[in-house]
């Protein structure tokens, strides 16, 4: 049966969803925005920086069930602008240096809250 996950080491859901849900063998973040966990947008820092960010959310919502980055199948990207697609990377990279799970990067229209990018993951949690 799914079950929501919610920790106050990443920031609240700005809207009608969770932070983060599981069935006990897979969670599923929600998109994380460049929020810190007292709700600080951090818009108009780099797009390295809001990378930063975004993974740091996804490392607390796993972390909250006991589990880690290694443990992540697969992450998708948005941007809102695909130039900044090398900046992200390098930043990316060091979270998920080796065997790095898979992942997709795409340019959307808009990113909510006016963000350069969100990030969600699906991790094995079984």
């Amino acid at each position: 049966m799914p079950r929501t996950i919610s920790t106050g080491d990443a920031p609240a859901a700005v809207g009608a969803y969770s932070q983060a849900t599981t069935n006990d063998d897979l969670v599923f973040t929600a998109g994380q925005l460049p929020l810190t966990p007292d709700g600080e947008l951090l818009d108009d820092h780099s797009v390295a920086e809001q990378t930063e960010q975004c993974l740091e959310n996804v490392e607390a919502i796993l972390a909250s069930e006991g589990i880690s980055l290694d443990d992540v199948l697969k992450v998708s990207i948005f941007l809102d602008d695909i130039d900044d697609f090398e900046e992200m990377n390098e930043t990316y990279a060091e979270y998920f240096d080796e065997e790095p799970p898979a992942r997709t990067a795409l340019e959307v229209g808009c990113i909510p809250k006016g963000a350069a990018l969100e990030i969600e993951a699906v991790a094995a949690s079984g």
